[in-house]
């Protein structure tokens, strides 16, 4: 209970401060927002036709959507499939295929910022 409670008050303060910032820079980026033992979270900013460098994540993480749209996850074999989210919607992703890298690429016309909250190793 006392987690839960923790990671709701940590998730709701993030996305508030997300919603009142303005974003001048119009460059794909990430921007931390909050880091502790249990939990890393930034904002990932990913404007059209400006991908994310490959990574990948060895922690599973929520993905809260400010800006919805699809995101075409590439790896580094070049397979890929789409990702849609929601604006204002929550999702779930688990932790990465071991050894395989991806970016990702919005190819829509806007925009897509979303809030990522991803555990940490205990």
């Amino acid at each position: 209970m006392k987690m839960s409670v923790f990671f709701g008050s940590v998730i709701m303060s993030v996305i508030l401060a997300s919603c009142n910032s303005s974003i001048p820079d119009e460059t794909t980026r990430r921007v931390p927002q909050f880091e502790n033992d249990q939990v890393e979270v930034w904002k990932s900013i990913i404007y059209p036709s400006q991908p994310l460098s490959m990574h990948r994540h060895d922690n599973p993480r929520t993905i809260i959507a400010l800006r919805g749209g699809t995101l075409r996850v590439v790896n580094q074999d070049g397979e890929s499939h789409d990702m849609t989210w929601e604006s204002g919607k929550a999702y779930w992703l688990g932790v990465d295929t071991p050894g395989e890298l991806h970016g990702d690429v919005n190819e829509g016309t806007e925009p897509i910022e979303v809030i990522v909250v991803q555990m940490k190793n205990d």
